[in-house]
């Protein structure tokens, strides 16, 4: 008797035996069959306990049972029936041999006894019956057939003296706890069935039920299983194909969503999984819907229950061709899913494709596989092979069907993710090719910018650019369209075109920033949208600076202001009229000037690099003041430097553009201006002290192209144009810029002159002999420029 279990033990004789065939437990039962007491047996070999020399057969599953000959202490031979079961080693213990055989079944049960009516004998459902001490009384057949053996040989035995395993251990404790307190329990667990043709683990329902007498007393207790193994394995697989719903397809990326297939097989279907796809570029850009071995596949994924996946022989990202035969390249050719398993022997055909295949196979002893090909929208994608070395049993229909439904839904997954890679590659390399490669260097500035396209929401339409104006000014525009994708990066294209054609005829930015919203209206209307205007919609920040006057002026159209970082200053946003949207249409912008310091820094960006979803903007306008402030030796660190404060390491949930530029200044001494009077025949001394001033600069051999375009432009302004009229020349190192300023607003413009007229080749002649030439519109009238290459004068 013991404390739980509160009944006589010894009504059932039972010894342990280990490994090496040592007596390790001998209860008194034992001693009441045999009579030999345990200290005389304990420790020595079991075997010598058998009487006579034809010794059983070493057991060699789990359960054994057979009658044999044991020898009593007074010396007789006494047949005992056994019911032997092995117990795997647990708790730093090896295995051992549960050995067990009743001394009171054979007692059959007495006239209306409670216990031998209790049940349905002869239900089909498993019924057992067990007495006031739990040990077994009457079984019907179909528990009889669950268990494996006949009610005679069991009569008597304890449940876990029957079951042998330690889910019998539990349920005997629910047994207890009914014959307690009288009240019924159900019991969920997972032990062998010993069916004919069948010993594997089912899932149970033990519903227990105390039995009564006519006085009430509980006299027993009735055990009714239920196997409900199909159930619980139609509820994992629903589980699995949920939980296949949720896991996979979690992101856009075609390797990540990849591994989640794999990872949701294992352990729940396959020991070790392997996903390989095809690249659509072999196949012109698509995937095919039907193929032919051999095939090429790219190992995005796979997983195993072994750390470090060590039945693997490509690495993922690798490449490797599969000829006919191999189970990648004949599911893919068949367009259905091919079991194989090692017990049929139509393994051994994919054995022989790949030796180091095949050395993995008998390494692990994979016994069984099952290729389901990845298919979507009748688009052949890759091959999912599952391969079981751990789990004993081999792939069933059921598996196939549940396999090839997780791959379905993992498929689409897969093809979304493709689709999205495509077209975000696609618009990256639009983006690329209509973003400036470099920026142009400039006398009036240092400049430094960085693009990052978004981390998830694909590429947008964020731009920056440096455009050189005439008379050594610089543009600087930052823009975002609204969107992501090809349409966005197309946009953007059409905006960063207009934004230059415009800043080519040198428009004031509010004047520039009223053109361009006129285009993202007419834009918006192609389009065919029925929101109206602003469907189509961007916002941008227009600048010129101008290096001579030192003064920048700023217009701006919904966009971020600039961050001005003045020497020996804080950085602060400029405080300027926001503006508009562009696309709203009919709304005015207006422009703010200010001097800017040689070796002030301006910060250009789109709001992607300040705004995140864990932090306000505020915020982020603040951890770039700080990044800014930072002294720097170049502003490409500076620039790396605010990406790293300002960016999670994931990336930003939107396109970031960024723009530094460091103002420079054109000395004065570079600079020379003349008040022209109204009289053509003081032409000549303007052009005189021209020549004058460049030899004072060092530049006399351009001096007679200068003079001769210096003449033109200074006679026409003033035949053409309105008084006063003034020549400034600035020049640098490469180059001379002739400017001829008037207050009349008429355009002059080339003409071919014809053989016999007097006039209207000035222009031309100016034309051919600089590099460019132009005019711009000023508040006060126009200016007429000219541009000659230095280094040409040098040669």
């Amino acid at each position: 008797m013991s404390r739980v279990y509160p009944f006589d033990d010894a009504a059932t004789a039972r010894a342990v035996i280990d490994e090496d065939g040592t007596l390790v437990e001998w209860n008194e039962g034992a001693t009441r069959l045999l009579g030999h007491p345990a200290q005389t047996v304990l420790g020595r070999p079991a075997a010598r306990l058998l009487a006579g020399e034809d010794a059983p057969a070493p057991p060699t599953g789990p359960r054994w049972q057979g009658t044999v000959g044991l020898r009593h202490r007074d010396g007789r031979t006494v047949p005992v029936w056994l019911l032997a079961h092995r117990r795997s080693a647990s708790d730093g213990h090896g295995g051992s041999w549960l050995v067990v055989t009743p001394l009171t079944g054979a007692r059959p049960p007495a006239d209306h006894d409670p216990l031998a009516e209790a049940g349905l004998i002869q239900s089909p459902c498993a019924v057992a019956v067990y007495d006031a001490e739990l040990r077994l009384r009457r079984m019907n057949d179909a528990m009889a057939e669950v268990v494996g053996l006949p009610e005679e040989r069991l009569r008597g035995l304890r449940l876990a003296e029957i079951g042998g395993e330690p889910q019998s251990d539990e349920v005997e404790q629910g047994m207890l706890q009914v014959l307690a307190t009288g009240s019924p329990l159900d019991v969920q667990t997972r032990m062998h069935a010993h069916t004919a043709g069948e010993d594997r683990t089912h899932a149970w329902l033990a519903r227990m039920t105390p039995v009564r007498d006519a006085q009430g007393r509980v006299r027993g207790v009735a055990v009714a299983a239920h196997d409900v193994t199909d159930n619980l394995r139609a509820k994992q697989r629903l589980q699995l194909v949920n939980e296949a719903s949720v896991r996979v397809g979690s992101t856009l990326d075609v390797t990540r969503t990849a591994q989640e297939l794999a990872q949701v097989c294992v352990p729940v279907l396959a020991d070790f999984v392997t996903i390989d796809l095809l690249d659509p570029q072999d196949h012109g850009g698509e995937p095919p819907a039907r193929l032919t071995a051999p095939v090429t596949l790219r190992r995005a994924a796979h997983q195993s229950v072994l750390d470090g996946v060590p039945e693997a022989v490509v690495k993922p990202g690798q490449t490797e061709e599969y000829p006919a035969g191999s189970p990648q390249a004949d599911a893919l050719t068949a367009g259905h899913s091919i079991l194989a398993s090692a017990a049929a022997g139509d393994m051994q055909p994919w054995l022989t494709w790949n030796d180091a295949r095949a050395e993995q196979v008998r390494r692990f002893g994979i016994h069984s596989s099952m290729s389901v090909p990845i298919l979507a929208r009748g688009l052949t994608l890759g091959v999912a092979v599952l391969t079981r070395h751990r789990r004993p049993d081999s792939f069933t229909a059921d598996d196939r069907l549940l396999a090839e439904e997780i791959t379905t839904r993992a498929a689409v997954c897969i093809d979304n993710a493709r689709r999205y890679s495509r077209e975000r590659e696609t618009a990256l390399a639009l983006q690329r090719s209509l973003l400036p490669r470099t920026l142009p260097r400039t006398v009036a500035l240092e400049a430094s910018s960085r693009y990052l396209p978004a981390a998830r929401a694909g590429v947008g339409g964020d731009w920056f650019d440096v455009i050189p104006l005439s008379g050594m000014r610089v543009a600087m525009v930052v823009g975002d369209v609204v969107g992501h994708g090809v349409e966005a990066s197309a946009t953007m294209g059409r905006l960063r075109t207009a934004v230059r054609t415009l800043a080519d005829i040198d428009l004031a930015p509010d004047e520039l920033l009223t053109h361009l919203d006129d285009l993202v209206v007419r834009l918006s209307e192609e389009s065919g949208v029925d929101a109206g205007p602003g469907e189509v919609g961007a916002t941008c920040l227009y600048a010129v600076y101008d290096p001579v006057s030192r003064r920048c002026t700023v217009a701006r159209a919904g966009h971020p202001p600039p961050v001005v970082l003045r020497p020996g200053c804080a950085p602060q946003a400029l405080d300027m009229p926001a503006g508009p949207p562009l696309g709203l249409g009919g709304l005015p912008f207006e422009s703010t000037e200010l001097d800017l310091p040689e070796g002030t820094v301006l910060a250009l960006y789109t709001d992607g690099l300040v705004w995140a979803r864990d932090r306000d903007p505020e915020t982020g306008r603040e951890m770039l003041y700080d990044a800014l402030g930072t002294a720097a030796d170049s502003l490409d660190q500076t620039c790396d430097r605010v990406l790293a404060t300002l960016l999670p390491p994931g990336g930003s949930v939107d396109d970031v553009a960024l723009l530094l530029a460091r103002t420079q200044g054109v000395p004065a001494a570079q600079v020379a201006t003349w008040d022209i009077p109204a009289d053509p025949a003081l032409v000549a001394p303007i052009r005189k002290q021209v020549v004058r001033q460049l030899d004072a600069w060092g530049l006399s051999e351009a001096a007679f192209t200068a003079e001769l375009v210096v003449s033109e432009l200074v006679t026409n302004a003033i035949r053409y144009g309105s008084h006063p009229i003034r020549l400034r020349l600035i020049h640098d190192a490469t180059t001379l810029i002739c400017e001829v300023s008037d207050t009349s607003h008429t355009a002059p413009h080339l003409r071919r002159a014809k053989v016999f007229d007097e006039g209207g080749r000035g222009l031309l002649l100016v034309a051919q002999l600089t590099q460019r030439w132009g005019s711009r519109h000023t508040t006060e009238g126009k200016t007429i420029w000219a541009e000659l290459p230095l280094f040409e004068a040098d040669q």
